[in-house]
């Protein structure tokens, strides 16, 4: 079905341009940097603004290396359900995450010296990932590639014959090593396509040198427009602040400032490091529609349900619980573009990140505070954050002693007359006191020490 609505697209494209001598309107989208947050919002916007604008397709010049899985994913999922043609130029890469997205668009074409291919997920180090993550990016490069049709045939003895226009298995030996291409990649080796190699096992529609080029000699289109995406500054700092990694360091800021306001008196530092964090999380879902009003309240309801819960009512109950459920739902909530809990539009890769996201910020934010107390006052750069000033005698700060509290129990001699006051002997340490009952008691009773208040000690006669 795929294969049929791109053929047909492409023949609309040439007839609006050549027999109805009409101007073809083509829009050009960019990615000339690593798959990410930035890259993936550039496509986002870049689609939207061709719809709007009535474009007949869109142009996607491709030179990456590849990126993270998740934005590649969710680039390939909105190629794949676009309501116009989307063509991929390569430039000179198109690897890994590249790759996906590539195999995503209705058409390929590639620049001599091009390369497409590589698509096994690694780690920040290089180094492949386990099998669970090969096993989900070998389903998506066949899925990829089989939503782009097949051709069916059968045969005179009744057997059914299916040529896919891209051969899923060729997609999944770019993922495994494992998968045999005869004359493409023996055992052991990684796919990745030169173009004449793309062009013979259909991977590729032409070899061509400029976009120009495709559009004319391949489209066959004689008249067109094309008009290119070019993102705003804003577009370029949304972009890297809603990178997961920056928004899971805005997580632990904001829950590492209220915990440390919380816990110091007044507001100062840690709150304004707490609502920058919340301003950078909050602000780029803002403007670009993925948060509202009422995350940003129940995010705020949240703070106040726990600030009651510390100083207000005793220990931690319903008010805490509910507090750290609403901060902790807010702010996933706010990365996702639903209509309050309308999850239409919400794929479960989309869910799933937000969760981790979060997730991450919390436990990168207790682990951070668990280090801080144990550091804090040590001697380091964090030396400085604890107080270590000396109220020495010498300087006119006077102590309290409070050893007459551990008399409480004791039996002495009162060694004046107490009228109710005077002085008891414990220990062959003399003490000021108190009678209990304001009765007097002569030199030489034996006491008991009854209590300490007060820095005071208070006594009655001994087996009274």
């Amino acid at each position: 079905m795929k294969r049929l609505y791109t053929t047909l697209a492409t023949l609309a494209l040439c007839i609006i341009s050549i027999l109805a001598n009409d101007t073809t309107h083509l829009y050009r989208i960019d990615i000339h940097q690593e798959i990410g947050s930035t890259s993936w919002r550039y496509l986002q916007n870049g689609m939207h603004k061709a719809i709007q604008k009535d474009a007949n397709a869109v142009i996607l010049h491709l030179n990456t290396y590849g990126g993270l899985v998740l934005h590649a994913d969710s680039m390939r999922t909105l190629i794949l359900n676009a309501p116009i043609p989307v063509y991929a130029y390569i430039e000179n890469n198109a690897a890994s995450a590249g790759a996906l997205i590539a195999l995503a668009c209705d058409s390929i074409y590639m620049q001599n010296g091009a390369r497409m291919g590589a698509a096994t997920v690694v780690n920040e180090t290089g180094e492949a990932m386990p099998d669970k993550y090969q096993s989900y990016m070998r389903a998506t490069m066949r899925a990829t590639a089989q939503a782009h049709g097949c051709d069916t045939t059968i045969t005179q003895q009744g057997d059914t014959i299916v040529t896919w226009r891209r051969n899923p298995i060729i997609a999944e030996a770019m993922v495994d090593e494992r998968v045999v291409i005869p004359q493409l990649s023996d055992s052991g080796q990684i796919l990745t396509f030169t173009p004449d190699e793309a062009i013979a096992n259909g991977y590729c529609e032409g070899i061509v040198e400029s976009v120009e080029q495709m559009i004319t000699q391949n489209l066959a289109i004689e008249q067109y427009t094309i008009e290119q995406y070019t993102p705003s500054l804003y577009d370029k700092i949304a972009g890297f602040l809603t990178n997961p990694a920056l928004q899971a360091l805005m997580v632990t800021l904001i829950i590492g400032g209220i915990f440390f306001e919380l816990k110091t008196p007044g507001i100062g530092f840690p709150s304004a490091v707490a609502v920058i964090a919340a301003i950078l999380y909050f602000l780029p879902l803002f403007i670009s529609g993925t948060a509202e009003s009422w995350e940003l309240l129940a995010f705020v309801a949240g703070i106040i349900f726990l600030v009651i819960e510390l100083f207000v009512i005793p220990g931690f109950g319903v008010a805490g619980i509910s507090g750290v459920i609403l901060m902790l739902g807010a702010l996933i909530l706010a990365a996702l573009n639903n209509i309050v809990f309308d999850f239409t539009f919400v794929t479960g890769i989309d869910i799933s990140r937000s969760i981790l996201t979060v997730l991450a910020g919390l436990v990168i934010a207790i682990v951070f505070l668990i280090f801080l107390s144990h550091r804090i006052g040590a001697k380091g750069m964090l030396y400085r954050f604890a107080l270590h000033a000396e109220q020495k005698n010498s300087e006119g700060y006077i102590g309290v002693d409070t050893t007459a509290r551990t008399l409480v129990g004791c039996v002495g001699t009162a060694i004046t007359r107490m009228a109710p006051s005077g002085k008891v002997k414990v220990d062959s340490e003399i003490y000021d006191a108190v009678s209990l009952y304001g009765q007097y008691i002569e030199a030489g009773t034996s006491v008991e020490i009854i209590r300490h208040e007060n820095n005071q000690i208070y006594v009655t006669p001994h087996n009274h």
